[in-house]
């Protein structure tokens, strides 16, 4: 019996100190909080963890910082079943942390420190390793890791899954083309394409170069995509939840995309596949297992 894929997801680990509030008040302000906790966070890690818990293998290339927060992610991750090699450990570097406020409806407001003192340069990376992988999920948030990693993935035939979040215009301008997949967010396509409709964004993703699927995740509206060639863009329905905790779930989306990408689905039901999964993610503020998403759909 072959061993489940392996999608290496490289990009961004962050400490997640989540508060579950009643109202997310205007500033300034001092609130009780229901409940709270910590665990590991940020675009590529969560993707990592949803391969996993959806069948697959996952690798995770990234940069933390020695301080405190740095080692626990790493134990987090590995406690995943994420295999961690790629992590490094960066003297001197502080680690991503988030605070997170969530309200009863589910919806967040996010406080982010990205990090410093992590490097840019990704001559570290074990690039020798892409080759055995099956996809290779990227977020924005390491450029230079981003496109040396998806130069040595297209060499090795491996497809390229972008996670579009918001970002830098120059940045998405520079790292759409190197992908085969470009997924993004609303706020991210707008930053990718500012002033354009949705379709027009998705069209000039796949007109930057060899773009094989352009998509926005639009939350309740399910999921607009578009391949070379169609004249119409195809939207994925949502699947209808009650969502309880919004974070995460696109991250999830991504997660479960490249796996589905790694495991040949089409694209439509990778589509179907991924949505399902992060609107359980919102629905129950976890990333889900495998029979989860395969009873939803």
């Amino acid at each position: 019996m072959s061993a489940p894929p392996l999608v290496i997801c490289l990009g961004n680990v962050v400490a997640d100190h989540t508060f579950r509030v009643e109202d997310i008040p205007q500033p300034p302000a001092k609130i009780a909080a229901r409940s709270y906790s910590i665990g590991a966070g940020g675009m590529a890690a969560n993707a990592a963890i949803a391969v996993v818990r959806l069948g697959g293998r996952a690798a995770f290339w990234g940069r933390v910082g020695d301080d405190l927060n740095g080692e626990p992610l790493a134990q987090s991750l590995e406690q995943e079943g994420v295999d961690v090699a790629g992590l490094r450990r960066v003297p001197g570097g502080r680690t991503p942390v988030g605070a997170v406020l969530v309200d009863p409806r589910g919806e967040r407001t996010i406080v982010s420190f990205r990090g410093s003192g992590l490097g840019t340069d990704p001559a570290w990376l074990p690039l020798d390793r892409i080759a055995g992988a099956a996809a290779l999920c990227c977020d924005p948030r390491w450029p230079e890791g981003v496109a040396a990693a998806a130069a040595a993935a297209r060499a090795a035939g491996v497809p390229v899954v972008l996670d579009g979040e918001r970002s830098e215009t120059r940045i998405l301008v520079d790292l759409v083309p190197r992908v085969d997949h470009a997924i993004f967010s609303v706020p991210g396509l707008a930053n990718y394409a500012p002033g354009r409709s949705p379709e027009e964004g998705l069209r000039q993703a796949l007109a930057s170069g060899p773009v094989k699927v352009a998509a926005v995740t639009q939350g309740e509206k399910g999921v607009l995509w578009l391949l070379p060639g169609h004249g119409k863009a195809t939207r994925t329905p949502a699947f209808p939840v009650e969502a309880t905790n919004t974070t995460g779930a696109g991250d999830v989306f991504h997660g479960a995309y490249a796996l589905a990408i790694a495991e040949g689905m089409p694209t439509d039901r990778a589509m179907r596949f991924a949505s399902a999964a992060g609107a359980l993610r919102a629905r129950d503020g976890a990333t889900p297992t495998r029979a989860m998403v395969d009873e939803l759909m």
